[in-house]
């Protein structure tokens, strides 16, 4: 991935790109979330089965799409006891909204930064 705003001007960029720069996600949590919506609420442990990967992997993807606001948790309960987390992707208007704030709060503060760049280079 390009290290610097031109570089990433050059560059051909996905949608995958932005978003895993923007929300600070890596390959396997996009993955991890478009599994989720093509299957529905799902546990850790599925999700593993389904990307190929251990479930405490598919569990710390999990973990940061929580943190992202990407996906949700609800508790089942066990009819003979106990519970289980099941997780679920919000949908994509959803992301899209979330990512187009963060962009809109980032040019914000760029533009302020910028605003003030002459003042602050010379230390006024």
């Amino acid at each position: 991935m390009a290290s610097s705003i031109p570089e990433m001007l050059r560059a051909e960029c996905k949608c995958e790109d932005m978003a895993k720069c923007v929300l600070g996600l890596k390959e396997l949590d996009i993955s991890t979330y478009k599994k989720l919506l093509e299957n529905g609420p799902t546990t850790a442990e599925q999700l593993g089965q389904l990307l190929g990967r251990e479930r405490s992997t598919a569990y710390r993807s999990l973990q940061n799409l929580t943190s992202a606001g990407l996906v949700y948790r609800e508790t089942k309960s066990i009819d003979i006891g106990g519970y289980y987390y099941e997780y679920t992707a919000i949908e994509p208007s959803q992301v899209k909204k979330m990512i187009k704030a963060t962009i809109d709060e980032w040019y914000q503060k760029m533009s302020d930064l910028v605003e003030n760049f002459d003042r602050e280079l010379l230390g006024e």
